[in-house]
């Protein structure tokens, strides 16, 4: 099967929610999605621009005095019929890639200590992302337009993945180091 480019659909659902400028675009990612998801200008602008030729978005470039012009997009309906029907269609599976399960897998001649502070960082990493999720959780929850918004059980759901994939990171790291100090001090028995 041939792969599309989902950046595509990324910038469709983001231009559904509100209108936006490119950079409004990578905020908004970066303010929302970024645990999951990842946009950066080199890829928006000009997915932007081809999207604007097909007719799913509309550019408008509105001018504010004493700063520079700036162009913001709007979906069109055939841009939402498209989302639409990028929404309907089946997830495509991905592998994924992960240096520090990689690195692991081949680390037998690394001294153990190098290995502990590789899933230390990991777990600190994940225990700093679980707050985060539990601060954007409370903040969604705070906001009374958010809380009726039909998007606010969708944007909850993306959250509590993020949170539990992120206890069970930290578990497995937990699991994992006590499994090679007690697996390493019986080899040296």
């Amino acid at each position: 099967m041939a792969t599309v480019n989902k950046t595509k659909y990324a910038l469709l659902g983001v231009l559904n929610v509100m209108p936006c400028s490119g950079y409004d675009i990578k905020k908004f990612c970066d303010s929302s999605i970024s645990h999951f998801w990842n946009e950066n200008y080199a890829r928006i602008y000009p997915v932007l621009k081809e999207m604007e030729k097909e007719g799913l978005v509309v550019k408008e470039t509105e001018h504010t005095e004493g700063r520079p012009s700036k162009n913001v997009y709007s979906i069109t309906e055939a841009g939402k019929h498209e989302l639409a029907a990028w929404l309907l269609e089946p997830v495509q599976s991905v592998m994924g890639r992960n240096e520090l399960l990689l690195k692991l897998f081949f680390s037998s001649e690394v001294p153990l200590e190098n290995i502990i502070e590789k899933l230390e960082k990991e777990k600190v990493k994940h225990e700093k992302l679980v707050a985060d999720y539990l601060q954007m959780e409370a903040f969604l929850k705070a906001d009374e337009q958010v809380k009726n918004s039909k998007n606010f059980p969708l944007w909850l759901a993306t959250l509590s993945c993020g949170r539990y994939n992120s206890e069970a990171r930290i578990k497995w790291c937990q699991e994992t180091i006590r499994s090679l100090t007690n697996g390493f001090a019986k080899e040296g028995d």
